[in-house]
C-alpha cells in the first residue's frame, strides 16, 4: 500500500493513486486506535472528491467505535473551532488546501484542537493503516452538527462591531469555501463586499485557489482598482490563510501583517508573548519590543508554532506564510480573524492599509520567499554556511540556516513538505542591498 500521502504535518496525495476512499476509511480506524477518541468532528472542503472521502473516513471512525459529528462543507478552522468549542476528542478536515485539483488530504487534531503531526501520533496512525482491523463491539453513531452561528459569533469577538463604519472590501474566495463565511459575516458587518470568484466550485474554474501564485493576484487587484475598495482579501481553498491587498492593489507580504496584528493585540494584552518564525524577523522583533511585548522565535510549521504558543501562553503567533495563530482560538490558525482585525484597525485609526504598512516595508525591505528545487539541498545549505557564517555577526539553526550581518540577514531552509530550499532575505532600510544580496545568494545556490 502506497502511504506517501503521509507528510510531516498532514496527509496529502493525488487521488486515487496516493489517497483514496479505502485508505480514508483505514485512516479513520487507525485514528481511533491511536488516539482513543470517542467523539470526532469531520468536515470537508470544496474539492469534488471530498464528500465521498469524508464519508469513507466517517465509516472508518464509526467502525472503530467513535461517534462522528459531521459539520459538512467548511474551512479547516471550522473543524478546529468545533473541536474545541464542543469539547470533542478530536477532529479531521478533509482538504488539500492549495494543492492541484486532483489532490486531496486530511488535517488531524486531538483534544483542544492540538495538532497531530509526525511528532505527535501521525506516524503511529500511518503504521496502523495497512494492518488488519477489528470492528468495535459497539460501533459509533453519526450526527450532523451545525456550528456555523457559534463560529461566526466567535469571529466577531475580535472586532468592535458596534463601532465599525461602512467600508468597501474586495473578497476573493478563489472558488474555495471562504465565500460561505463571508455571506454569514455580511449580516453582521456594515461592509460592502465586492465578491470575486465567490461561489464554491471544486472544478476550480479560475485555477487552484492559491493567492501566492502571481497569476492569481490579478483578479483581486483589478477588482480593487475598479471598485475603489478600502482593501482586499484573498484566501486559499480551505481558508486557513488570508492574503491582503492595500487600496492601491499592492499585495502585502504576510511578514508585515504579523507585526501589524502583534502590535494590535499587545495593546489589549500588554507584555504578552508573540511567537514568530525565523525566516524574516527584524520587523516583528522591532514592533513587538516597541509595543512592550516579548518576541519569541519558533521553528517554522503549525505544529511547532502551536506548541510554543502553549508553552509560553502567547497571545498570538504569526508566520510570514500568512498563517496567523490566536490564543483565544485554541492557539489555532485562522484565515478569517486577521482580515477582520485589519478592518477594525483601519476603522479605528482612519488610516489606509498602505499608510499603516509603508513605513515598516521601507524600514525592513524583504525579498519574499523564493523557492529552488534541488537534488541535494543539504549540500547547498552546507556550502552556503561555509561561505557566509565565518563573516557573520550571528548564526543560528532554529530552522535551517539563519545568518545575520549588521545591515542584512537571510534564512535558507529545506521545505518540510517538498523537495525545495526556501530563501528569505531582508535588510535594514536598504532595498538595493536586499535585492543585491538576494541575487548573490540565488546565483551561488544555482551554481552549487
Amino acid at each position: 500500500m502506497d502511504l506517501s500521502c503521509f507528510k510531516a504535518y498532514d496527509i496529502r496525495g493525488r487521488v486515487p493513486d496516493q489517497l483514496n476512499n479505502d485508505i480514508a476509511e483505514r485512516i479513520g480506524r487507525a485514528y481511533v486506535e491511536v488516539t482513543g477518541a470517542k467523539k470526532v468532528v469531520v468536515g470537508y472542503d470544496i474539492r469534488l472528491s471530498s464528500p465521498a472521502m469524508a464519508e469513507a473516513l466517517s465509516k472508518g471512525l464509526m467502525a472503530a467505535g467513535a461517534d462522528v459529528y459531521d459539520i459538512g462543507l467548511c474551512g479547516t478552522e471550522q473543524v478546529y473551532f468545533a473541536t474545541f468549542y464542543h469539547k470533542m476528542d478530536g477532529g479531521i478536515m478533509v482538504t488539500a488546501s492549495h494543492n492541484p485539483q486532483d489532490y486531496n488530504g486530511m488535517k488531524l487534531v486531538g483534544v483542544d484542537s492540538r495538532p497531530i503531526s509526525s511528532d505527535t501520533g501521525l506516524l503511529d496512525i500511518k503504521g496502523k493503516v495497512p494492518g488488519e482491523f477489528k470492528d468495535a463491539e459497539k460501533p459509533g453513531s453519526y450526527h450532523k452538527l451545525d456550528t456555523l452561528e457559534a463560529y461566526i459569533q466567535h469571529l466577531l469577538t475580535y472586532v468592535d462591531a458596534s463601532a465599525l463604519k461602512p467600508m468597501k472590501v474586495v473578497v476573493n474566495a478563489g472558488n474555495g469555501g471562504a465565500g460561505l463565511v463571508i455571506d454569514e459575516l455580511e449580516k453582521h458587518l456594515p461592509f460592502t463586499f465586492v465578491k470575486v470568484h465567490h461561489e464554491p466550485d471544486g472544478h476550480f474554474p479560475h485555477g487552484v485557489p492559491n493567492p501566492l501564485l502571481m497569476e492569481n493576484r490579478d483578479s483581486t487587484r483589478t477588482a480593487l482598482l475598479e471598485s475603489g475598495a478600502d482593501f482586499g482579501v484573498a484566501w486559499d481553498g480551505d481558508y486557513d490563510r488570508c492574503f491582503l491587498f492595500d487600496e492601491t492593489g499592492r499585495f502585502i507580504e504576510g511578514y508585515y501583517i504579523v507585526g501589524l496584528l502583534a502590535e494590535q493585540l499587545l495593546r489589549k494584552h500588554p507584555g504578552a508573548g508573540i511567537i514568530h518564525d525565523p525566516r524574516l524577523v527584524w520587523n516583528t522583533i522591532d514592533v513587538v519590543e516597541a509595543a512592550g511585548g516579548k518576541a519569541i522565535q519558533s521553528k517554522t510549521g503549525h505544529a511547532f508554532i502551536k506548541q510554543r504558543m502553549r508553552d509560553e501562553d502567547a497571545v498570538y503567533g504569526g508566520e510570514m506564510s500568512a498563517h496567523h495563530y490566536f490564543r483565544d482560538f485554541a492557539y489555532c490558525d485562522s484565515g478569517m480573524i486577521p482580515w477582520l482585525m485589519v478592518a477594525d484597525l483601519i476603522n479605528a485609526t482612519g488610516k489606509s492599509l498602505s499608510s499603516l504598512i509603508d513605513d515598516r516595508m521601507k524600514k525592513y525591505p524583504a525579498s519574499g520567499e523564493i523557492n529552488r528545487t534541488l537534488e541535494d539541498a543539504g549540500k547547498v545549505l552546507k556550502a552556503i554556511e561555509e561561505e557566509y557564517a565565518p563573516k557573520a555577526k550571528s548564526v543560528n539553526f532554529v530552522d535551517g540556516l539563519s545568518v545575520e550581518f549588521d545591515d542584512w540577514r537571510f534564512n535558507l531552509r529545506m521545505s518540510n513538505t517538498e523537495p525545495l530550499v526556501r530563501l528569505n532575505v531582508e535588510s535594514r532600510g536598504d532595498q538595493a542591498l536586499m535585492e543585491a544580496k538576494t541575487a548573490e545568494l540565488l546565483a551561488k545556490i544555482d551554481s552549487i
